[in-house]
């Protein structure tokens, strides 16, 4: 590679929790550059959580993190060619790797729900996932599953 390594840029922190978590994840959730609209179905999205989680003492971004925390893989299968042979070989994942891939899952899986707004589709979503059911967490189910069935070409990491 000639070129050098793009420099990470810092994002900053969204208004009502100070969290930077939460503004990636709201990156990830616009469209068109509708940021504003954004922060609105997410934020709508943690006051239907926080009426939905019944006895528990967390908060709705407490049952939001543990929601990713539960979609996110701790492994993945990726593609080599070996041999003339295509194999599928489990390789650890990075963790800003992990946390993108469970925040691009838990939105694709609520846009694919059944609901009125988009913020309704995402509390149900998020609240699925902190159960650790619903569609993202079988996602990331249906992604370690794979890498244990290939676990014996694990050799042939590159």
């Amino acid at each position: 590679m000639r070129k050098t390594k793009a420099k990470k840029r810092p994002l900053l922190p969204d208004p009502k929790f100070n969290d930077q978590l939460v503004t990636r994840f709201v990156n990830n959730l616009m469209l068109d550059g509708k940021k504003s609209i954004a922060f609105k179905i997410f934020y709508d999205a943690l006051d239907i959580v926080e009426t939905k989680k019944g006895e528990t003492e967390k908060t709705a971004l407490e049952i939001w993190k543990d929601a990713l925390t539960n979609v996110m893989p701790h492994v993945e299968v990726r593609s080599r060619r070996v041999g003339g042979a295509n194999f599928q070989i489990p390789m650890p994942i990075r963790a800003d790797r992990k946390i993108s891939m469970a925040m691009k899952w838990l939105i694709k899986y609520s846009k694919a729900r059944n609901d009125k707004s988009m913020a309704l589709k995402l509390a149900n979503e998020v609240v699925a996932a902190s159960r650790e059911e619903g569609a993202a967490f079988k996602k990331k189910s249906d992604t370690h599953k794979m890498a244990e069935a290939n676990k014996a070409f694990s050799h042939f990491k590159f």
